[in-house]
């Protein structure tokens, strides 16, 4: 019989690693946009907030209905003094010792001309709505944009990662090399020595990355609604950028498509609406109605023939505040003020956008120029660790040159790969001051 450690270390044995490993996912750039977008709770938030808005505003689309009302009373009367004698010796009502009584009405209203204001206030509310979705659309723009910032800070570490292994691997061909030298006589134990400690700051540099790198990832996690230990799997983010357009097309982007100035505008439509309903205020108004009355004294449900009253009225109602001429005046200009600070704080936005995007076209500028000089760097680093490695083999360079344009090589390499990134960044940058990021 197989003792039962024995068989518990074969059941384990048998469970598929797969349940032990970290989860992986692949995911490009805009399918992390995507997640990030599906997940969000700030977008759901704001979902809420435009419900609110439609709501409301079928609130107001209601007002305009005719308003009825219908009532049913019964009475019940108990009368003590059934005699009732006029004053002066005339002649007497006898009146029954208790009474019962059906009373009904029912009326319809429906209001006529109100100045528009029932128009006015429909009108105000749907823009409001509007102003709601449009800044449901400003947090979209920010969740994409925290998205790509996320999705690029990994790209970054992970393309240093990359670079750090790369070198790694180099520097231990370097002790290899320096180890047989040793050996031969050729260099002294204190150049392997270097080459080691090279290795272990190179190696503490690696473990600072990796950290960085299981940060951003967990970051990323959240942000995309994913498990907390799913492992993103990354692509270049730079493969589908386009190239830029002038700064001035940038600048005519903004001006049709940020939210915060279609917001401006939509209120300024709501300041324009809230002076026409002061005016209206200044208006007579004109309403219908038809009432329906019903009245039983019988004391019966159902009365006998000729023994209740039905009448029905129809009336119409003009009313005008006349004071309101002279009251709502001030009120029109405090309104127009309002109207007034809008167009000035568009002004001041539409200043503060174009140099947010003359801002971010520069340094999209930039950084792509810092690509170009990376590169030339680049090539001449590797020329010169080329040049420093034959130099050192012939026992004519020290092990400190060696070591220093190999440094210099891959701190280049990791450079570009950063200013790559940097670039990509930039753009997003620039499309996100345009408001067009989303698209």
């Amino acid at each position: 019989m197989i003792p039962k450690s024995i068989r518990l270390m074969l059941v384990a044995s048998l469970v598929p690693a797969a349940l032990f490993a970290q989860s992986t996912k692949e995911l490009n750039i805009n399918q992390a946009i995507e997640l990030g977008i599906a997940n969000s709770k700030n977008l759901k938030l704001s979902q809420n907030k435009i419900q609110q808005a439609e709501a409301q505003l079928a609130v107001v689309k209601d007002n305009v209905l005719p308003t009825a009302n219908a009532s049913f009373m019964y009475n019940h009367a108990e009368i003590p003094t059934s005699t009732f004698t006029l004053p002066g010796g005339g002649s007497s009502l006898h009146l029954p010792r208790r009474a019962d009584a059906f009373v009904g009405t029912a009326a319809v209203q429906e209001l006529v001309y109100g100045g528009g204001k029932l128009k006015y206030a429909k009108e105000s509310t749907k823009l409001l709505a509007d102003v709601a979705r449009l800044d449901a659309d400003k947090n979209k723009e920010e969740i994409t944009y925290a998205v790509i910032s996320t999705y690029y800070a990994l790209y970054k570490v992970e393309q240093s990662k990359k670079v750090v292994g790369q070198n790694l691997e180099s520097i231990a061909a370097q002790i290899k090399q320096a180890q047989r030298f040793f050996e031969q006589g050729i260099v002294t134990k204190n150049d392997v020595l270097r080459f080691q400690l090279q290795q272990a700051n190179v190696t503490l540099t690696q473990l600072d990355i990796e950290s960085n790198r299981k940060i951003i990832n967990y970051n990323l996690d959240i942000l995309l609604g994913l498990p907390e230990d799913t492992e993103v799997k990354i692509s270049d983010p730079n493969a589908g950028l386009k190239a830029t357009s002038s700064l001035n097309e940038y600048i005519g982007l903004a001006m049709a498509n940020r939210q915060e100035l279609k917001q401006l505008d939509a209120q300024n439509k709501v300041a324009d609406y809230n002076i026409k309903t002061i005016r209206a205020n200044t208006l007579p108004t004109v309403g219908v109605g038809a009432n329906l009355y019903y009245i039983n004294p019988s004391g019966n449900f159902i009365p006998p023939v000729n023994q209740y009253l039905m009448p029905i009225t129809l009336g119409a109602t003009v009313s005008w505040n006349i004071g309101s001429i002279w009251n709502n005046r001030n009120k029109v200009q405090e309104a127009k003020i309002q109207q007034s600070e809008i167009s000035i704080q568009k002004d001041i936005l539409s200043d503060n956008v174009k140099t947010d995007i003359n801002k971010n076209f520069q340094n999209y500028q930039v950084a792509m120029n810092k690509i170009q000089v990376l590169e030339t760097s680049i090539a001449q680093a590797t020329e010169n660790d080329k040049l420093l490695a034959s130099k050192y083999k012939n026992n004519v360079a020290s092990v400190t040159d060696r070591i220093d344009a190999e440094t210099l090589l891959y701190q280049a390499k990791i450079n570009l790969e950063i200013a790559k990134a940097d670039a990509g960044l930039a753009y997003y940058t620039l499309l996100k001051s345009t408001g067009k990021i989303t698209q």
